[in-house]
Formats: structure tokens, C-alpha cells, sequence
């Protein structure tokens, strides 16, 4: 999604407040990323974030 912006690791890291190294940490899933810095990188891409929850080993009702 970052490429499809146009933006270098470098440049998503600057709007973010992280290094390029961090950025391409999260990117290859080398790293766990923190909230905070997956909604900044979220708003930075203009995209949607979706969430899965399994828990396991129980049935349960979300709805």
C-alpha cells in the first residue's frame, strides 16, 4: 500500500515520527508494531485497519 502512495520507506517513516528501519520492520513482519504506530501509519496511507481475534479453545459471541 505504501508503494501504491509513492512513498519511500524513508518518507512513510517521517509522517509516522519512526525510522526507516521501523517501517521496514513492520513491512517484512519482523517486529511487532505498536498501536499508536499502526493508527499513525494507518491515517499516513489514508487506509482502514481490520482486526482478526481468535481465541482459542472457546466458542464465543461478538454479536
Amino acid at each position: 500500500m505504501r508503494e501504491e502512495k509513492h512513498l519511500t520507506q524513508a518518507q512513510l517513516g517521517e509522517l509516522v515520527g519512526v525510522k526507516k528501519a521501523q517501517i521496514s520492520k513492520i513491512e517484512n513482519n519482523l517486529t511487532g508494531a505498536r498501536f499508536e504506530t499502526i493508527l499513525k501509519v494507518s491515517r499516513a496511507l489514508n487506509a482502514k485497519i481490520n482486526f482478526n481475534v481468535e481465541i482459542m479453545n472457546q466458542n464465543v459471541s461478538l454479536g
